[in-house]
């Protein structure tokens, strides 16, 4: 999935996935684009631990390589075999295997499919709010909090990385 597809599935998350949310990480998915599915699992509103299944098609990237600044992420594998990708260079992960991802650059990861089955994921984060996401591949980052912008939704924008910030 090139730069701009990943954008446009990030945003179809962020729209799509709202307020529906699934209670069998089994369960048919949604598409978000490219064959991508996922949605968003049973939550506890206003808690920070939210969870999500995925599945990737064969050939298929899951979101940009990226690192929270403020959210700490949990992965487990529950079909077809994962290529994660980490600052120590990529890794196959079968099925039960699990990854932790710490907030900061030594926690960036990515999750891709390299094989010729579709693989299966839950995402598992403790979201803190606000956060802040940097795409490392794409130069940019994104700034989101659940409380309201000054035009009364949740904050989020996504831009290129300052000139100043890259590198610090």
């Amino acid at each position: 999935m090139d730069r701009a597809t990943h954008a446009r599935v990030a945003l179809r998350i962020l729209e799509t996935v709202g307020e529906e949310y699934r209670d069998n990480v089994f369960g048919e998915l949604p598409e978000l684009g490219d064959g991508v599915r996922g949605q968003r699992l049973v939550r506890e509103a206003g808690r920070p631990l939210a969870a999500a299944v995925w599945e990737l098609p064969p050939g298929a990237d899951g979101m940009p390589y990226h690192f929270h600044h403020g959210t700490e992420e949990y992965l487990i594998v529950l079909s077809g075999t994962a290529t994660l990708r980490t600052p120590d260079g990529e890794l196959e992960l079968a099925p039960g295997a699990v990854a932790h991802f710490s907030p900061g650059p030594e926690g960036a990861h990515t999750v891709m499919n390299r094989g010729d089955e579709a693989v299966r994921y839950v995402m598992v984060g403790a979201h803190a709010s606000p956060d802040i996401v940097e795409y490392l591949d794409e130069g940019a980052f994104a700034a989101m909090a659940k409380t309201s912008s000054q035009r009364g939704e949740p904050f989020f924008v996504r831009l290129p990385m300052p000139p100043e910030a890259a590198g610090s």
